[in-house]
């Protein structure tokens, strides 16, 4: 394992919450076809329980589970803020403190240079 403070660039998981499996579906492969992610993992059917607009929501959702680097971070926050339905997207990115060296390198190489 390498922490990304050894390597030249600082990876991410982001994640991202839809409405429904098509909005999920054109993100993913929006985002992996411009190669602003290395793979995006879909959770389908989860329950969200939140406030909006000072009353509590719940919903069926949809969960992008993206992975990516953290210098494609606004790039890729644009991109699914132009294709989503909702008013505010869920768009939260959290570093990655450790992982296996040979997935950051194929993150690495899948993801282009800002």
């Amino acid at each position: 394992m390498i922490k990304p403070n050894s390597s030249d660039c600082m990876h991410q998981v982001i994640l991202c919450t839809c409405p429904d499996k098509s909005s999920a579906l054109s993100i993913a492969n929006a985002l992996v076809d411009e190669r602003l992610a290395a793979c995006v993992n879909i959770q389908e059917s989860i329950t969200s329980i939140y406030q909006w607009q000072g009353e509590r929501q719940q919903d069926q959702e949809v969960l992008l589970i993206i992975k990516s680097r953290r210098d494609r971070f606004t790039a890729l926050e644009k991109r699914i803020t132009a294709m989503h339905p909702y008013d505010v997207a869920e768009i939260i990115a959290m570093d990655i403190q450790q992982g296996n060296e040979e997935y950051l390198n194929w993150i690495d190489s899948t993801v282009t240079k800002q």
